[in-house]
């Protein structure tokens, strides 16, 4: 061998290594730079203050609450009132609820998401099937060209080497968005529960205001009867008989006005539960009066809402999502990497020769490096830090109305206890003052005019009493919510859908 032989050899060489160095130089570059794709924080502060400000209710220590903190008591609160119809209706709008369905496919969707996520990362392996007939040459009447087919049968298989991790974090936001529908299907069954309750309670309440105005209704009417019997006897005025004929014929109006509205609540209940009318109706009728509310949980630190709440668990793990899907989109701008490869067998066969033979390649190792895309990988990146400052700002919103809703509900609850007292002595104090004006009356020392005016003070007392009860059971209901229901993270999940 010449040496110019051997000088052209040497120089071919080092250029291949050269090469080979550049493309372990660039490789090694890449991997190492997969880990510098920079995302924003997952969390953000809310600055929760440090307590409650509004008044507990009487009862509810701030230093010794109920079960120590605990939260089995308050997800486990309707089964506590003793009312077994209650957690049936409860259990029978869950079931049937479209707040809950929706709530329920979102769920569902997310996991497909999640797995679709999850097979980003993993190698692709399809099975492909090739069969082709095929001549080649010239075709004329005194030269026969063979006809040639070719079949084929193998496996195909792609890998995207995930180096700078925009799969990774596309996996990772998936997974949030899961969790937070996860708590999304929780709080949609404690949403209707809620509902449910509130509905329940205002058809307890109608009723018995219907049964205070049936009383208040028979009375006016017995009145008016006795007056007219006067009347007649010549010992009263028509004045006198017109006006307990009035008083009588409001108190009917009254009585008939509140049954429809009682009717109204049941046609409600109805159609939250889907239980039929006539059996809702029996069921009703049997069943006894729910009992005094037990005082749920209150925790001490606003804080503690914000980690029992599914909406604002939804918000939080939505903000970490949006914070993957910013290093998603940045790490979309960096090369990507791309395996490939496939095995076969083979079969040609032409004029009765047939051969097989196997095939495989490992290959090509494809780096794409994006140079010029007009702006829009950019555009990708801006898009997705705007939807994270979007999910921060409405993390912070929904941790401050959480906060909120807990303050008015210990407001809204607190007073309602505090006048509970007062308004049942006043509605006594007033049975009293009636009863007394009734006798005086029939014993002709009260005129007519005293007694309805007696009559009108009782029955408001005794509506109030009432209406002051069910916004009772309502400020429960309220706070029972705004605590999140008894949720927790550890919280059972959702059974898939078989």
């Amino acid at each position: 061998m010449s040496d110019a032989s051997r000088q052209q050899r040497r120089a071919s060489g080092g250029a291949t290594a050269r090469q080979a160095a550049w493309v372990v130089g660039l490789t090694t570059g890449i991997v190492l730079g997969g880990c510098s794709v920079g995302v924003p924080p997952a969390t953000v502060s809310t600055d929760a203050p440090p307590r409650w400000y509004a008044a507990l209710p009487a009862g509810a220590a701030r230093d010794s609450l109920p079960h120590q903190g605990s939260l089995q008591q308050l997800s486990q609160w309707w089964q506590q009132q003793n009312d077994p119809l209650l957690v049936e209706l409860i259990e029978a709008a869950q079931a049937v609820s479209p707040t809950v369905i929706t709530a329920r496919s979102n769920l569902e969707q997310a996991r497909a998401a999640r797995t679709a996520s999850e097979s980003a990362l993993l190698p692709k392996l399809d099975a492909a099937a090739n069969l082709s007939r095929s001549l080649t040459g010239p075709i004329n009447r005194t030269i026969i060209t063979p006809v040639t087919t070719l079949g084929q049968v193998g496996l195909q298989t792609s890998w995207e080497l995930d180096l700078f991790g925009p799969n990774r974090a596309g996996l990772q936001a998936n997974q949030e968005r899961l969790l937070g529908s996860q708590a999304l299907w929780h709080e949609a069954r404690v949403s209707v529960a809620a509902e449910v309750a509130n509905q329940y309670y205002s058809a307890r309440s109608c009723d018995k205001q219907l049964r205070v105005l049936r009383a208040d209704s028979l009375s006016r009417a017995e009145t008016a009867r006795l007056t007219a019997l006067l009347t007649q006897a010549g010992f009263g005025s028509a004045a006198t008989a017109a006006l307990a004929q009035a008083s009588a014929s409001e108190g009917n109006s009254r009585l008939t006005q509140q049954g429809a509205l009682c009717e109204v609540d049941l046609k409600a209940l109805v159609a939250l539960t889907a239980v039929a009318e006539p059996v809702l109706r029996q069921k009703l009728e049997q069943s006894q009066n729910p009992p005094q509310m037990p005082i749920p949980d209150i925790p001490r630190v606003p804080a503690d809402v914000l980690s029992q709440r599914p909406d604002l668990y939804n918000a939080a793990r939505t903000l970490a999502a949006a914070s993957f899907e910013v290093g998603s989109a940045r790490a979309q701008r960096y090369p990507r990497l791309h395996l490939t490869g496939n095995i076969f067998s083979n079969t040609t066969r032409a004029r009765g020769f047939t051969q097989s033979f196997e095939s495989w390649s490992i290959g090509p190792l494809a780096l794409t490096v994006p140079l010029l895309d007009g702006g829009a990988s950019q555009a990708n990146v801006e898009a997705a830090i705007s939807r994270y400052e979007e999910a921060a700002g409405k993390y912070r919103s929904a941790a401050r109305q959480a906060v909120r809703e807990v303050e008015e509900s210990l407001v809204n609850l607190q007073s309602s206890t505090a006048r509970q007292r007062d308004m049942a002595a006043a509605a006594e104090g007033y049975r009293r003052a009636f009863a007394g004006t009734e006798a005086r009356y029939q014993a002709g020392l009260a005129s007519l005019v005293e007694l309805e005016d007696a009559r009108r003070t009782l029955l408001a007392a005794q509506v109030a009493v009432l209406s002051l009860e069910r916004e009772r059971q309502g400020a429960w209901i309220a706070l029972y919510r705004a605590l999140g229901g008894g949720w927790s993270a550890s919280a059972p999940a959702a059974p898939s859908n078989p």
